[in-house]
Protein backbone atom coordinates (compact mmCIF):
# COMPACT_ATOMS: atom_id res chain seq x y z
CA UNK A 1 0.00 0.00 0.00
CA UNK A 2 1.33 3.46 -0.94
CA UNK A 3 2.37 5.91 1.74
CA UNK A 4 2.06 9.69 1.62
CA UNK A 5 5.82 9.85 1.07
CA UNK A 6 5.44 7.75 -2.09
CA UNK A 7 3.13 10.36 -3.62
CA UNK A 8 5.77 13.07 -3.99
CA UNK A 9 4.39 15.35 -1.29
CA UNK A 10 6.60 18.12 0.09
CA UNK A 11 8.00 17.60 3.63
CA UNK A 12 6.15 20.60 5.12
CA UNK A 13 2.83 19.22 3.87
CA UNK A 14 3.71 15.73 5.08
CA UNK A 15 4.24 17.29 8.50
CA UNK A 16 0.78 18.85 8.34
CA UNK A 17 -0.82 15.52 7.43
CA UNK A 18 1.07 13.86 10.28
CA UNK A 19 -0.03 16.51 12.79
CA UNK A 20 -3.64 15.98 11.72
CA UNK A 21 -3.27 12.28 12.46
CA UNK A 22 -3.53 10.90 8.91
CA UNK A 23 -1.63 7.62 8.82
CA UNK A 24 -1.89 6.51 5.19
CA UNK A 25 -3.53 7.80 1.99
CA UNK A 26 -7.00 6.69 0.92
CA UNK A 27 -7.51 5.24 -2.58
CA UNK A 28 -8.72 8.54 -4.05
CA UNK A 29 -5.66 10.31 -2.63
CA UNK A 30 -3.33 7.69 -4.12
CA UNK A 31 -4.98 8.06 -7.54
CA UNK A 32 -5.51 11.83 -7.64
CA UNK A 33 -2.52 13.50 -5.94
CA UNK A 34 0.26 12.46 -8.40
CA UNK A 35 -1.45 13.64 -11.63
CA UNK A 36 -2.55 16.88 -9.97
CA UNK A 37 1.03 17.50 -8.81
CA UNK A 38 2.12 17.03 -12.44
CA UNK A 39 -0.20 19.86 -13.46
CA UNK A 40 -2.82 17.71 -15.21
CA UNK A 41 -6.56 18.33 -15.23
CA UNK A 42 -8.49 15.62 -13.45
CA UNK A 43 -11.95 14.13 -13.02
CA UNK A 44 -12.25 12.23 -9.75
CA UNK A 45 -15.27 10.06 -9.07
CA UNK A 46 -15.52 9.43 -5.34
CA UNK A 47 -18.20 9.42 -2.67
CA UNK A 48 -18.29 11.82 0.26
CA UNK A 49 -16.05 10.63 3.06
CA UNK A 50 -13.37 9.00 0.90
CA UNK A 51 -10.72 11.61 1.70
CA UNK A 52 -11.15 13.65 -1.48
CA UNK A 53 -10.63 16.98 0.29
CA UNK A 54 -7.00 16.11 1.00
CA UNK A 55 -6.77 14.67 -2.53
CA UNK A 56 -6.97 18.21 -3.93
CA UNK A 57 -5.86 20.22 -0.87
CA UNK A 58 -2.38 18.68 -0.90
CA UNK A 59 -1.69 19.53 -4.60
CA UNK A 60 -3.23 22.99 -4.17
CA UNK A 61 -0.88 23.78 -1.29
CA UNK A 62 2.13 22.36 -3.11
CA UNK A 63 1.48 24.00 -6.48
CA UNK A 64 0.92 27.56 -5.34
CA UNK A 65 3.56 30.07 -4.25
CA UNK A 66 1.90 31.78 -1.28
CA UNK A 67 2.35 35.53 -1.13
CA UNK A 68 -0.80 36.54 0.74
CA UNK A 69 -2.04 38.68 -2.14
CA UNK A 70 -4.43 37.40 -4.82
CA UNK A 71 -5.83 33.85 -4.81
CA UNK A 72 -3.88 31.18 -6.65
CA UNK A 73 -6.31 28.34 -5.90
CA UNK A 74 -10.11 28.43 -5.91
CA UNK A 75 -12.39 25.69 -4.54
CA UNK A 76 -16.13 25.66 -5.33
CA UNK A 77 -18.43 23.78 -2.95
CA UNK A 78 -22.23 23.37 -2.92
CA UNK A 79 -22.84 24.46 0.70
CA UNK A 80 -21.39 26.87 3.24
CA UNK A 81 -20.92 24.00 5.71
CA UNK A 82 -18.67 22.21 3.23
CA UNK A 83 -16.87 25.47 2.41
CA UNK A 84 -16.00 25.97 6.07
CA UNK A 85 -14.98 22.33 6.50
CA UNK A 86 -12.72 22.44 3.42
CA UNK A 87 -11.15 25.76 4.46
CA UNK A 88 -10.34 24.41 7.90
CA UNK A 89 -8.81 21.20 6.51
CA UNK A 90 -6.65 23.08 3.99
CA UNK A 91 -5.45 25.43 6.75
CA UNK A 92 -4.53 22.52 9.01
CA UNK A 93 -2.69 20.59 6.28
CA UNK A 94 -0.77 23.74 5.31
CA UNK A 95 -0.16 24.95 8.86
CA UNK A 96 3.62 25.10 8.31
CA UNK A 97 3.40 26.92 4.95
CA UNK A 98 2.08 30.30 6.05
CA UNK A 99 -0.76 30.28 3.52
CA UNK A 100 -3.88 32.42 3.90
CA UNK A 101 -7.27 30.78 3.30
CA UNK A 102 -10.62 32.58 3.08
CA UNK A 103 -14.12 31.04 3.06
CA UNK A 104 -16.74 32.86 0.96
CA UNK A 105 -20.41 31.89 1.28
CA UNK A 106 -23.91 33.30 1.57
CA UNK A 107 -25.49 34.11 4.89
CA UNK A 108 -22.39 35.96 6.16
CA UNK A 109 -22.04 39.75 5.90
CA UNK A 110 -20.37 40.43 2.57
CA UNK A 111 -18.42 43.38 4.02
CA UNK A 112 -16.50 40.99 6.29
CA UNK A 113 -15.59 38.86 3.27
CA UNK A 114 -14.51 41.93 1.28
CA UNK A 115 -12.15 42.91 4.12
CA UNK A 116 -10.73 39.39 4.22
CA UNK A 117 -10.12 39.35 0.45
CA UNK A 118 -8.51 42.78 0.53
CA UNK A 119 -6.20 41.61 3.31
CA UNK A 120 -4.94 38.90 0.95
CA UNK A 121 -5.76 35.25 0.30
CA UNK A 122 -3.75 32.47 -1.33
CA UNK A 123 -6.66 30.00 -1.42
CA UNK A 124 -10.37 30.90 -1.59
CA UNK A 125 -13.10 28.36 -0.87
CA UNK A 126 -16.71 29.25 -1.48
CA UNK A 127 -20.16 28.63 -2.83
CA UNK A 128 -20.74 29.54 -6.50
CA UNK A 129 -23.40 32.20 -5.95
CA UNK A 130 -21.42 34.26 -3.45
CA UNK A 131 -18.17 33.83 -5.41
CA UNK A 132 -19.87 35.15 -8.53
CA UNK A 133 -21.24 38.07 -6.51
CA UNK A 134 -17.68 39.02 -5.49
CA UNK A 135 -16.47 38.69 -9.08
CA UNK A 136 -19.16 41.11 -10.28
CA UNK A 137 -18.33 43.56 -7.46
CA UNK A 138 -14.66 43.44 -8.38
CA UNK A 139 -13.68 42.26 -4.90
CA UNK A 140 -12.44 38.84 -6.10
CA UNK A 141 -9.65 38.73 -8.68
CA UNK A 142 -8.76 35.54 -10.55
CA UNK A 143 -5.84 36.75 -12.68
CA UNK A 144 -3.27 34.88 -10.50
CA UNK A 145 -5.29 31.65 -10.41
CA UNK A 146 -3.38 28.41 -10.99
CA UNK A 147 -5.92 25.78 -9.88
CA UNK A 148 -9.72 25.56 -9.80
CA UNK A 149 -11.41 22.70 -7.94
CA UNK A 150 -15.09 21.82 -8.36
CA UNK A 151 -16.02 19.75 -5.30
CA UNK A 152 -19.20 17.63 -5.34
CA UNK A 153 -20.05 18.63 -8.89
CA UNK A 154 -23.27 16.63 -9.01
CA UNK A 155 -24.52 18.30 -5.82
CA UNK A 156 -23.83 21.75 -7.28
CA UNK A 157 -25.72 20.71 -10.42
CA UNK A 158 -28.72 19.56 -8.34
CA UNK A 159 -28.71 22.90 -6.49
CA UNK A 160 -28.87 24.86 -9.76
CA UNK A 161 -25.34 26.28 -9.70
CA UNK A 162 -24.25 25.14 -13.17
CA UNK A 163 -24.58 28.61 -14.80
CA UNK A 164 -22.69 30.28 -11.93
CA UNK A 165 -19.92 27.69 -12.21
CA UNK A 166 -19.53 28.32 -15.93
CA UNK A 167 -19.40 32.09 -15.37
CA UNK A 168 -16.61 31.61 -12.82
CA UNK A 169 -14.66 29.24 -15.09
CA UNK A 170 -14.91 31.72 -17.98
CA UNK A 171 -13.44 34.42 -15.73
CA UNK A 172 -10.43 32.27 -14.81
CA UNK A 173 -7.13 32.61 -16.73
CA UNK A 174 -6.89 30.34 -19.81
CA UNK A 175 -3.90 28.36 -18.51
CA UNK A 176 -5.26 27.38 -15.13
CA UNK A 177 -5.49 23.74 -14.00
CA UNK A 178 -8.94 22.29 -13.23
CA UNK A 179 -10.02 19.37 -11.04
CA UNK A 180 -13.59 18.10 -10.88
CA UNK A 181 -14.71 15.78 -8.08
CA UNK A 182 -18.17 14.23 -8.21
CA UNK A 183 -19.80 11.06 -6.90
CA UNK A 184 -21.69 10.67 -10.19
CA UNK A 185 -21.23 12.13 -13.67
CA UNK A 186 -24.64 13.11 -15.08
CA UNK A 187 -24.69 14.43 -18.64
CA UNK A 188 -24.56 18.16 -17.74
CA UNK A 189 -21.43 17.54 -15.64
CA UNK A 190 -19.84 15.56 -18.47
CA UNK A 191 -20.61 18.44 -20.87
CA UNK A 192 -19.12 20.94 -18.43
CA UNK A 193 -15.96 18.83 -18.15
CA UNK A 194 -15.69 18.54 -21.95
CA UNK A 195 -15.83 22.34 -22.32
CA UNK A 196 -13.49 23.40 -19.53
CA UNK A 197 -11.07 20.53 -18.76
CA UNK A 198 -8.12 19.74 -21.04
CA UNK A 199 -7.39 16.04 -21.58
CA UNK A 200 -8.28 15.22 -17.99
CA UNK A 201 -7.04 12.14 -16.18
CA UNK A 202 -10.10 10.18 -15.04
CA UNK A 203 -9.82 8.36 -11.70
CA UNK A 204 -12.65 6.47 -10.11
CA UNK A 205 -12.96 5.06 -6.62
CA UNK A 206 -16.22 3.25 -5.94
CA UNK A 207 -17.16 1.37 -2.80
CA UNK A 208 -17.09 -2.39 -3.07
CA UNK A 209 -20.21 -4.35 -2.26
CA UNK A 210 -19.43 -5.99 1.03
CA UNK A 211 -21.49 -8.13 3.34
CA UNK A 212 -21.57 -6.95 6.94
CA UNK A 213 -21.33 -9.80 9.49
CA UNK A 214 -24.82 -11.19 10.00
CA UNK A 215 -24.57 -11.56 13.79
CA UNK A 216 -23.82 -7.89 14.38
CA UNK A 217 -26.74 -5.59 15.16
CA UNK A 218 -26.09 -2.09 13.82
CA UNK A 219 -27.56 1.25 14.85
CA UNK A 220 -26.69 4.92 14.55
CA UNK A 221 -27.29 7.92 16.76
CA UNK A 222 -27.62 11.37 15.12
CA UNK A 223 -25.78 13.95 17.24
CA UNK A 224 -27.24 17.11 15.76
CA UNK A 225 -26.81 19.37 18.81
CA UNK A 226 -24.79 17.20 21.17
CA UNK A 227 -21.04 17.02 21.59
CA UNK A 228 -19.64 13.65 20.46
CA UNK A 229 -17.98 12.91 23.78
CA UNK A 230 -21.15 13.77 25.68
CA UNK A 231 -23.14 11.52 23.32
CA UNK A 232 -20.71 8.65 23.87
CA UNK A 233 -20.78 8.94 27.66
CA UNK A 234 -24.59 8.89 27.65
CA UNK A 235 -24.54 5.66 25.66
CA UNK A 236 -21.89 4.17 27.95
CA UNK A 237 -24.08 4.99 30.97
CA UNK A 238 -27.30 3.57 29.51
CA UNK A 239 -26.31 0.59 27.35
CA UNK A 240 -24.84 -2.65 28.65
CA UNK A 241 -21.39 -2.02 27.18
CA UNK A 242 -19.00 -4.36 28.97
CA UNK A 243 -16.04 -4.18 26.56
CA UNK A 244 -15.91 -1.91 23.51
CA UNK A 245 -13.53 -0.74 20.82
CA UNK A 246 -14.14 2.90 19.87
CA UNK A 247 -12.87 3.99 16.44
CA UNK A 248 -11.74 7.56 15.73
CA UNK A 249 -10.70 9.08 12.41
CA UNK A 250 -7.30 10.43 13.49
CA UNK A 251 -4.56 9.81 16.04
CA UNK A 252 -5.17 13.19 17.65
CA UNK A 253 -8.84 12.35 18.11
CA UNK A 254 -7.83 9.06 19.77
CA UNK A 255 -5.61 10.87 22.27
CA UNK A 256 -8.21 13.55 22.97
CA UNK A 257 -11.07 11.10 23.49
CA UNK A 258 -9.06 8.75 25.71
CA UNK A 259 -7.97 11.67 27.92
CA UNK A 260 -11.53 13.07 28.07
CA UNK A 261 -12.99 9.69 29.06
CA UNK A 262 -10.29 9.08 31.67
CA UNK A 263 -10.98 12.53 33.13
CA UNK A 264 -14.65 11.54 33.46
CA UNK A 265 -13.81 8.29 35.23
CA UNK A 266 -14.19 5.80 32.37
CA UNK A 267 -11.35 3.24 32.15
CA UNK A 268 -10.04 3.74 28.60
CA UNK A 269 -6.86 2.89 26.71
CA UNK A 270 -5.58 4.42 23.46
CA UNK A 271 -3.67 2.84 20.56
CA UNK A 272 -2.50 4.43 17.32
CA UNK A 273 0.44 4.42 14.94
CA UNK A 274 2.50 7.05 16.77
CA UNK A 275 2.70 5.02 19.97
CA UNK A 276 5.79 2.96 20.70
CA UNK A 277 5.27 -0.79 20.47
CA UNK A 278 5.70 -1.37 24.23
CA UNK A 279 2.99 1.23 24.91
CA UNK A 280 0.61 -0.48 22.51
CA UNK A 281 1.31 -3.89 24.02
CA UNK A 282 0.61 -2.60 27.54
CA UNK A 283 -2.62 -0.87 26.45
CA UNK A 284 -3.87 -4.02 24.70
CA UNK A 285 -2.94 -6.17 27.69
CA UNK A 286 -4.93 -3.95 30.07
CA UNK A 287 -7.91 -4.10 27.69
CA UNK A 288 -7.69 -7.87 27.24
CA UNK A 289 -7.36 -8.42 31.00
CA UNK A 290 -10.44 -6.35 31.72
CA UNK A 291 -8.61 -3.54 33.50
CA UNK A 292 -10.05 -1.16 30.88
CA UNK A 293 -13.53 -1.33 29.41
CA UNK A 294 -12.76 0.83 26.37
CA UNK A 295 -10.06 0.69 23.71
CA UNK A 296 -9.85 3.90 21.63
CA UNK A 297 -8.17 3.22 18.27
CA UNK A 298 -7.56 4.31 14.69
CA UNK A 299 -8.37 1.99 11.79
CA UNK A 300 -4.71 1.24 11.10
CA UNK A 301 -3.81 0.51 14.72
CA UNK A 302 -6.73 -1.92 15.09
CA UNK A 303 -5.84 -4.04 12.07
CA UNK A 304 -5.60 -7.70 12.95
CA UNK A 305 -6.95 -7.25 16.48
CA UNK A 306 -8.81 -10.33 17.67
CA UNK A 307 -9.86 -9.75 21.27
CA UNK A 308 -12.36 -12.08 22.88
CA UNK A 309 -15.42 -10.67 24.60
CA UNK A 310 -15.79 -7.36 22.73
CA UNK A 311 -19.51 -6.68 23.11
CA UNK A 312 -19.64 -3.41 21.18
CA UNK A 313 -17.88 -1.45 18.49
CA UNK A 314 -18.50 2.30 18.48
CA UNK A 315 -17.74 4.45 15.45
CA UNK A 316 -16.95 7.77 17.13
CA UNK A 317 -16.55 9.07 13.57
CA UNK A 318 -18.11 7.48 10.48
CA UNK A 319 -15.61 5.29 8.61
CA UNK A 320 -14.00 6.65 5.44
CA UNK A 321 -15.15 3.68 3.36
CA UNK A 322 -17.43 0.67 3.41
CA UNK A 323 -14.38 -1.60 3.65
CA UNK A 324 -13.15 0.24 6.73
CA UNK A 325 -16.63 0.09 8.29
CA UNK A 326 -16.87 -3.67 7.82
CA UNK A 327 -13.38 -4.14 9.25
CA UNK A 328 -14.28 -2.03 12.29
CA UNK A 329 -17.54 -3.72 13.20
CA UNK A 330 -15.99 -7.15 12.65
CA UNK A 331 -14.04 -6.66 15.91
CA UNK A 332 -17.23 -7.73 17.71
CA UNK A 333 -19.53 -10.70 17.08
CA UNK A 334 -16.56 -13.08 16.85
CA UNK A 335 -16.71 -16.90 16.72
CA UNK A 336 -20.46 -17.13 16.31
CA UNK A 337 -21.30 -14.64 19.06
CA UNK A 338 -23.62 -11.68 18.60
CA UNK A 339 -22.32 -8.12 18.79
CA UNK A 340 -23.46 -4.51 18.60
CA UNK A 341 -22.08 -1.79 16.31
CA UNK A 342 -22.98 1.82 17.11
CA UNK A 343 -22.20 4.84 14.92
CA UNK A 344 -22.34 8.47 15.99
CA UNK A 345 -23.24 10.53 12.95
CA UNK A 346 -23.57 14.27 12.41
CA UNK A 347 -25.39 15.99 9.55
CA UNK A 348 -22.33 16.11 7.28
CA UNK A 349 -21.73 12.36 7.68
CA UNK A 350 -25.28 11.20 6.91
CA UNK A 351 -24.60 10.77 3.19
CA UNK A 352 -21.46 8.74 3.86
CA UNK A 353 -23.31 6.44 6.28
CA UNK A 354 -26.09 5.88 3.72
CA UNK A 355 -23.44 4.93 1.17
CA UNK A 356 -21.94 2.45 3.63
CA UNK A 357 -25.35 0.92 4.35
CA UNK A 358 -25.98 0.50 0.62
CA UNK A 359 -22.54 -0.95 -0.08
CA UNK A 360 -22.81 -3.42 2.80
CA UNK A 361 -26.44 -4.30 2.02
CA UNK A 362 -27.57 -3.60 5.58
CA UNK A 363 -29.98 -1.36 7.44
CA UNK A 364 -28.48 0.95 10.04
CA UNK A 365 -31.54 2.23 11.92
CA UNK A 366 -31.33 5.57 13.71
CA UNK A 367 -32.18 5.98 17.39
CA UNK A 368 -32.49 9.03 19.62
CA UNK A 369 -29.67 9.59 22.07
CA UNK A 370 -30.49 8.87 25.71
CA UNK A 371 -31.52 12.01 27.55
CA UNK A 372 -30.03 13.03 30.91
CA UNK A 373 -33.22 11.67 32.49
CA UNK A 374 -32.64 8.32 30.72
CA UNK A 375 -29.11 8.27 32.14
CA UNK A 376 -30.45 8.90 35.64
CA UNK A 377 -33.04 6.12 35.30
CA UNK A 378 -30.38 3.72 34.05
CA UNK A 379 -28.19 4.57 37.03
CA UNK A 380 -31.12 3.90 39.35
CA UNK A 381 -31.84 0.55 37.65
CA UNK A 382 -28.19 -0.49 37.88
CA UNK A 383 -28.03 0.48 41.53
CA UNK A 384 -31.24 -1.43 42.25
CA UNK A 385 -29.75 -4.60 40.75
CA UNK A 386 -26.60 -4.20 42.83
CA UNK A 387 -28.65 -3.59 45.98
CA UNK A 388 -30.74 -6.71 45.30
CA UNK A 389 -27.57 -8.78 44.98
CA UNK A 390 -26.31 -7.47 48.36
CA UNK A 391 -29.63 -8.33 50.03
CA UNK A 392 -29.68 -11.83 48.55
CA UNK A 393 -26.09 -12.50 49.64
CA UNK A 394 -27.00 -11.92 53.29
CA UNK A 395 -24.28 -11.05 55.84
CA UNK A 396 -26.22 -7.95 56.90
CA UNK A 397 -26.29 -8.41 60.68
CA UNK A 398 -24.25 -5.28 61.53
CA UNK A 399 -26.12 -3.18 59.03
CA UNK A 400 -29.49 -4.40 60.35
CA UNK A 401 -28.46 -3.48 63.90
CA UNK A 402 -27.55 0.06 62.79
CA UNK A 403 -30.80 0.34 60.85
CA UNK A 404 -32.79 -0.68 63.94
CA UNK A 405 -31.01 1.98 66.05
CA UNK A 406 -31.75 4.69 63.47
CA UNK A 407 -35.37 3.50 63.18
CA UNK A 408 -35.99 4.74 66.72
CA UNK A 409 -35.56 8.32 65.46
CA UNK A 410 -36.51 7.98 61.79
CA UNK A 411 -38.86 5.89 59.74
CA UNK A 412 -37.42 2.77 58.10
CA UNK A 413 -38.13 4.36 54.70
CA UNK A 414 -36.08 7.47 55.58
CA UNK A 415 -33.18 5.34 56.79
CA UNK A 416 -33.19 3.22 53.62
CA UNK A 417 -33.52 6.27 51.35
CA UNK A 418 -30.64 8.08 53.07
CA UNK A 419 -28.39 5.01 52.76
CA UNK A 420 -29.25 4.66 49.07
CA UNK A 421 -28.61 8.37 48.45
CA UNK A 422 -25.20 8.17 50.14
CA UNK A 423 -24.23 5.14 48.06
CA UNK A 424 -25.48 6.59 44.78
CA UNK A 425 -23.77 9.94 45.29
CA UNK A 426 -20.51 8.06 45.41
CA UNK A 427 -21.16 6.03 42.26
CA UNK A 428 -20.40 6.95 38.63
CA UNK A 429 -23.54 7.97 36.82
CA UNK A 430 -25.27 9.16 39.99
CA UNK A 431 -28.90 10.16 39.62
CA UNK A 432 -28.16 13.21 41.77
CA UNK A 433 -27.82 16.59 40.09
CA UNK A 434 -24.37 18.01 39.48
CA UNK A 435 -22.63 18.84 42.72
CA UNK A 436 -22.97 22.56 43.48
CA UNK A 437 -19.39 22.51 44.82
CA UNK A 438 -18.05 22.16 41.27
CA UNK A 439 -16.54 25.26 39.62
CA UNK A 440 -16.17 25.60 35.86
CA UNK A 441 -12.94 27.32 34.77
CA UNK A 442 -12.48 29.21 31.50
CA UNK A 443 -9.08 29.09 29.73
CA UNK A 444 -8.21 31.16 26.65
CA UNK A 445 -6.54 28.32 24.73
CA UNK A 446 -8.14 25.68 22.52
CA UNK A 447 -7.81 23.45 19.47
CA UNK A 448 -6.12 26.17 17.40
CA UNK A 449 -3.33 26.20 19.99
CA UNK A 450 -2.94 22.43 19.70
CA UNK A 451 -4.50 21.88 23.12
CA UNK A 452 -5.82 18.46 24.14
CA UNK A 453 -7.44 17.34 27.42
CA UNK A 454 -4.23 15.63 28.46
CA UNK A 455 -2.41 18.98 28.21
CA UNK A 456 -4.78 20.61 30.71
CA UNK A 457 -4.26 17.72 33.11
CA UNK A 458 -0.47 17.87 32.80
CA UNK A 459 -0.50 21.62 33.43
CA UNK A 460 -2.27 21.10 36.77
CA UNK A 461 -0.68 18.01 38.32
CA UNK A 462 -2.47 16.57 41.31
CA UNK A 463 -5.65 18.51 40.57
CA UNK A 464 -8.99 16.68 40.53
CA UNK A 465 -10.23 17.80 37.09
CA UNK A 466 -13.68 16.73 35.96
CA UNK A 467 -15.29 17.38 32.58
CA UNK A 468 -13.08 19.09 29.98
CA UNK A 469 -14.64 20.89 27.01
CA UNK A 470 -12.23 22.20 24.33
CA UNK A 471 -13.32 24.62 21.60
CA UNK A 472 -11.30 26.23 18.80
CA UNK A 473 -10.08 29.26 20.77
CA UNK A 474 -10.94 28.51 24.40
CA UNK A 475 -11.64 25.65 26.81
CA UNK A 476 -13.60 24.84 29.97
CA UNK A 477 -12.62 22.51 32.80
CA UNK A 478 -14.60 21.53 35.90
CA UNK A 479 -12.77 21.45 39.24
CA UNK A 480 -13.90 21.20 42.87
CA UNK A 481 -14.95 24.67 44.02
CA UNK A 482 -12.57 24.41 46.96
CA UNK A 483 -9.66 23.94 44.53
CA UNK A 484 -10.70 26.64 42.03
CA UNK A 485 -8.15 29.22 43.17
CA UNK A 486 -5.34 26.68 43.11
CA UNK A 487 -6.40 25.49 39.65
CA UNK A 488 -6.49 29.05 38.28
CA UNK A 489 -3.05 29.76 39.77
CA UNK A 490 -1.55 26.61 38.23
CA UNK A 491 -3.06 27.18 34.79
CA UNK A 492 -1.96 30.84 34.79
CA UNK A 493 1.64 29.63 35.14
CA UNK A 494 1.22 27.52 32.00
CA UNK A 495 2.67 28.89 28.75
CA UNK A 496 1.32 27.85 25.34
CA UNK A 497 3.03 28.97 22.16
CA UNK A 498 5.17 31.43 24.08
CA UNK A 499 2.26 33.21 25.79
CA UNK A 500 0.77 32.93 29.24
CA UNK A 501 -2.60 31.27 29.64
CA UNK A 502 -5.46 33.21 31.20
CA UNK A 503 -7.67 31.15 33.51
CA UNK A 504 -10.71 32.45 35.39
CA UNK A 505 -14.07 31.37 36.69
CA UNK A 506 -16.63 30.87 33.92
CA UNK A 507 -20.06 32.43 34.03
CA UNK A 508 -22.70 30.34 35.86
CA UNK A 509 -24.16 29.33 32.48
CA UNK A 510 -20.81 27.86 31.46
CA UNK A 511 -20.20 30.59 28.90
CA UNK A 512 -16.81 32.19 28.41
CA UNK A 513 -16.34 35.43 30.38
CA UNK A 514 -16.76 38.70 28.48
Amino acid sequence: MASFTDLGIAPAILAGLHDMGFEEPTPIQVEAIPPLLRGLDLIGQAQTGTGKTAAYAVPALQLIQPDGRRPQALVLTPTRELALQVTEEIARIGADLGTHEVAIYGGQPIERQIRALRAGADIVVGTPGRLLDHLRRGTLHLDSLRLVVLDEGDEMLDMGFIDDIEAILRAAPPEHQTALFSATLPQPIQSLAARYLRDPVHVRVTPSRLAAPALIEQSCYPILNVDRTEALTRLLDVLDIRRAIVFCRTKRAVDDLAAALQARGYPAEAIHGDMAQPQRIRALARFRDGESELLIATDVAARGLDIEGVTHVVNFHVADSAEAHVHRIGRTGRIGRTGMAITLVDRREMKQLRMIAEATQTRIPAHALPSPADVARAAMGSFRRELTEVIERGDLAAAIELAQDLSEAYSPLQVAAAAIRMAMDGARGSMAPAEPETQRIFLNVGHRDGIRPADLLRAAPGLDVGAIDIHDDFSFADVPASAADAAIAQWRQWRVGGRSVNAERARPTGRRPD
